[in-house]
């Protein structure tokens, strides 16, 4: 198998790819879910909006399930620091995503107006809470995060939940959402007809926009007004989880490092900035053929991948830093679980993931057709 080092490195780029994986799928029905108020005006579109995704939006989770129980197995420090320092936004993360189920199963089963509305709402509120502390979690992680061990590797978390939010992490906040937001409607105007689509086209070229503008204004508060994080002293990257013998220190500009060294990567940020302004203008166009809407949904996933990448170059080889303790960061050499376990997951992953991506195309494939509202009309009693 491989040696411990490149298992260390694997695995960062395995658990990236399977948030990225969860971004895409379940982030197409969430963006579906936030933009239900605003693109459906009668209650048979809010049916077509919902059964767009349907078939397959329970099994998306299967992505963030997996994506969890990695980072528990791989980065079990950063497991155990971060449900403690973002405990509550946890929780309210948890807590919003119980009404997505309950949403999608039980509001059809009273035929009334008011029931259905509630429910409605109660989707967008299950669809946009998860985005949004996601992104404000990214921008925390960015700051760095109070924490810092004792002796005995306890962790020990001195902020509080009011202080996770500040200008930089809601912005962070929203564009995570916008991102969500935007995939939603490129994903509407693929399975939608007529009024639905053609709103959906509306509202998600202006979120490209704003998620664009967005993005460059985070961009450049990384550059001048967020210190970032700079290991001085040498990296044992073969040894075990040790996390608190390093030297760390802060500087402006310091999570450009990474870009500075290798301008090649200057291409993903730059993607993420130009890929929305592509996705608007396919949007924009008045009609639009299959390759136009395929292309728009292409771009919009384009985009996720850019700037999910872009945050996890700016801060390699750092996981999780620490504001208060920067030399007890957490990073991807020192965090890690042994050697034999990374290797045993790592034959599990191989076996598993393929799987996972077989039947999720395979479902998207079989389940694939326009919804219209006279469908739904026609499947009254057994659609959502």
């Amino acid at each position: 198998m491989f040696d411990y080092e490149t298992l260390k490195f694997i695995w960062w780029c395995l658990i990236g790819f399977l948030f990225i994986g969860f971004a895409i799928t379940d982030g197409m029905d969430m963006g579906v879910g936030g933009l239900l108020p605003f693109v459906a005006k009668s209650d048979a579109e809010s049916r077509v909006v919902i059964n767009t995704v349907g078939a397959h939006w329970d099994g998306n989770q299967v992505w963030f399930i997996t994506a969890g129980a990695s980072l528990f197995a791989a980065w079990p420090l950063v497991y155990a620091t971060a449900f403690s320092g973002f405990y509550f936004a946890m929780m309210l993360t948890l807590f919003s995503l119980f009404l997505r189920p309950l949403a999608f199963d039980y509001r059809s089963k009273i035929d009334s107006l008011k029931w259905r509305t509630n429910w409605d709402k109660a989707l967008f509120v299950g669809s946009m809470v998860p985005p949004l502390v996601f992104g404000v979690a990214f921008g925390n992680l960015l700051q760095g995060v109070p924490f810092n061990f004792d002796s005995l590797m306890r962790v020990t978390y001195t902020g509080s939940f009011f202080a996770l939010f500040t200008p930089f992490t809601l912005l962070t906040g929203i564009v995570s959402v916008a991102m969500m937001l935007m995939h939603g409607s490129t994903w509407l105007v693929m399975r939608t007809d007529e009024d639905v689509a053609q709103r959906s086209a509306n509202f998600g070229r202006v979120i490209a926009i704003v998620l664009s503008v967005s993005f460059i204004i985070a961009g450049l508060m990384v550059w001048h007004n967020v210190d970032g994080y700079l290991v001085v002293s040498a990296i044992d990257t073969l040894g075990q989880s040790q996390p608190t013998i390093k030297s760390v220190v802060t500087s402006s500009g310091a999570w450009l490092t990474n870009y500075k060294e290798t301008p090649l990567l200057w291409l993903v940020p730059i993607t993420g900035i130009l890929a929305p302004f592509l996705v608007a203008a396919l949007l924009s166009v008045k009609k639009k053929s299959t390759s136009v809407k395929v292309t728009a949904f292409i771009g919009s996933s384009i985009t996720i991948i850019s700037i999910i990448l872009t945050a996890g170059i700016s801060m390699f080889p750092f996981v999780m830093p620490s504001s208060s303790h920067p030399s007890h960061s957490l990073l991807m050499w020192d965090t890690v679980s042994s050697e034999g376990t990374l290797n045993l997951m790592l034959i599990v992953v191989a076996i598993f993931v393929p799987i996972i991506l077989g039947y999720t195309i395979w479902c998207y494939k079989k389940m694939w057709r326009t919804v219209t509202v006279a469908e739904i009309e026609q499947n009254s009693h057994t659609a959502y």
